[in-house]
């Protein structure tokens, strides 16, 4: 091989070992950032492939505040509410000032992280801007929750009828 197409070749392959490891550590950033959707009933039972969040784990909850539940310490701007949607309500936990939609029966959508099978320590709050927004994520999360419900309405209609 003449040293022409030595240089070339350990070009090309200086060329693919510095994509390969850019590649690789833009993958792992993206990992480590990457916040999964769960709904109360998911985080409590699991998927339904049964994955359930890990303790310590980061991620994004999204259901409605529980009327009668939020609960704000008068020393500190800390808030407890719990969110729910059709099955069991999880406990949220957050430091800081609450959106001005916030209210009880709103839906919202809390990242952070979980600190116990039924506790989120949230570091950030969100409340849906009006009666029609939701986002796609509960939006997709409530549907395929209110199907088997709304099937089974529409079968008691039917055998009553």
């Amino acid at each position: 091989m003449n040293p022409r197409r030595k240089k070339r070749m350990g070009l090309i392959v200086a060329l693919l070992v510095g994509l390969g490891a850019t590649v690789g550590l833009m993958l792992y950033a993206l990992n480590q950032n990457m916040d999964l959707f769960y709904t109360p009933t998911e985080i409590v039972n699991g998927k339904s492939n049964g994955e359930k969040p890990e303790i310590g784990q980061r991620l994004r909850i999204g259901g409605m505040v529980v009327a009668g539940t939020v609960s704000r310490d008068s020393e500190s701007l800390r808030v407890s509410f719990d969110v729910a949607d059709v099955g069991p309500a999880v406990t949220v936990t957050y430091d800081g000032i609450l959106p001005d939609l916030f209210r009880e029966g709103q839906g919202i959508v809390a990242q952070g992280v979980l600190t116990d099978s039924h506790t989120v320590e949230a570091f950030e709050v969100l409340a849906k801007h009006d009666e029609e927004y939701m986002p796609p994520e509960v939006a997709e999360a409530m549907k395929v929750v209110h199907e088997p419900l709304e099937y089974t309405q529409e079968q008691k209609q039917g055998s009553a009828q």
